[in-house]
């Protein structure tokens, strides 16, 4: 008996890293459903580099507020924009993602009109 009880105690040493190293973590908000998105235009860009981030509902303080659309410039070269998303009762933010890392919207911004046009993120250290 305390020889198979060592071998499952190894076992599960050995493996408990090996599954640890798979696993997958994420963050997300448990709220309701967000409403369905508002109509609204889209203002002409404003130059080449910048990129159409959808219009978009975000929690705050446990009810959802809309997010108009906006033109903004990526954070960096390459970065691409993932939508925001609702999926099994869970909400996940957007972001900008890419091989620099990942970068936040950060809802302080959104103070002015022009919030994302003048705004630029810190830059990052290219770790090449």
């Amino acid at each position: 008996m305390k020889m198979i009880l060592k071998i499952l105690i190894v076992s599960a040493v050995t493996l408990l890293p090996a599954s640890a190293a798979r696993a997958q973590i994420s963050f997300g908000i448990r709220i309701g459903e967000p409403p369905a998105p508002k109509a609204y235009r889209v203002p002409a860009r404003p130059g080449p580099d910048y990129e159409w981030i959808e219009g978009y509902w975000y929690p705050d303080r446990g009810h959802y507020k809309w997010h108009d659309g906006y033109w903004t410039r990526p954070p960096y070269a390459g970065a691409y924009w993932v939508a925001p998303y609702h999926n099994g009762g869970q909400y996940y933010e957007g972001h900008w993602e890419g091989a620099r890392g990942d970068v936040r919207h950060d809802h302080n911004w959104d103070r002015g009109h022009d919030r994302d046009e003048h705004h630029e993120p810190p830059p990052h250290e290219d770790h090449r």
